[in-house]
């Protein structure tokens, strides 16, 4: 039997599904088994291996991203995984359905947003939305607008960062030393450091240190409260 997205969307999608349970995994590729053509379907059960997969297919059409794996700080993991691929569209699905994260996931740059308590029925809708090129949040739902006047602020500097630099600011925070940023890019050295100035700019921060810490508080808050 047909699937309902068969007549208007286009065949062989392939997608990468980053959750740390293989149930939920499974439930997922379920749901996106109902939409019609899949070419494939990348599975990564932790946020190294999501990067991997992105990295080694770059005929990806979608990523499903769980916020909450070992590996990604919450909302800092979109963030470094935008920087990878920034027009593959990406949704987050997460049991931390709440208003906030809803909100600030899209604003820095989630196509859509699951809820892990979605049906079958609710993950395909949001997934053929999004493959449609909108935007897809759990419906019912009043998103509102950023009440902390510094995320908001933090939020309005990261979206002011190329995807490059989203890219190399996802690697400071991983630890990585500027040589090793540019032997991972292909770049020099020379260019990582232009890049790292132009972050601690748009940032306002006068360190690499107070940048990671900056990119922390998306990463930390609201899933996952500092104190």
């Amino acid at each position: 039997m047909m699937g309902s997205g068969e007549d208007y969307l286009p065949s062989g999608h392939t997608f990468v599904i980053a959750d740390d349970h293989p149930l939920f995994r499974g439930a997922l590729k379920e749901a996106l088994a109902g939409i019609g053509d899949v070419a494939a379907i990348h599975e990564a059960g932790d946020f190294e291996s999501a990067k991997a997969l992105v990295l080694a297919n770059e005929d990806v059409d979608m990523v499903l991203l769980d916020l909450s794996m070992p590996g990604a700080s919450g909302l800092s993991g979109l963030i470094s995984l935008r920087g990878i691929h920034p027009a593959v569209p990406l949704v987050v699905v997460s049991a931390h359905d709440d208003p906030v994260t809803i909100r600030r996931a899209l604003d820095l740059g989630a196509s859509g947003f699951i809820s892990k308590s979605a049906s079958m029925e609710e993950i395909r809708a949001a997934v053929q939305a999004v493959l449609a090129g909108d935007i897809a949040a759990p419906a019912g739902i009043e998103l509102g607008i950023e009440r902390d006047p510094e995320i908001s602020d933090l939020i309005k500097r990261l979206q002011a960062l190329t995807p490059q630099q989203t890219r190399v600011l996802g690697m400071l925070a991983e630890g990585l030393l500027n040589k090793q940023i540019a032997y991972e890019l292909g770049v020099s050295e020379a260019t990582i450091k232009a890049h790292v100035s132009a972050i601690l700019q748009k940032l306002g921060v006068d360190s690499r240190t107070q940048a990671v810490i900056q990119l922390s508080k998306i990463g930390n808050d609201p899933l996952q409260p500092v104190g």
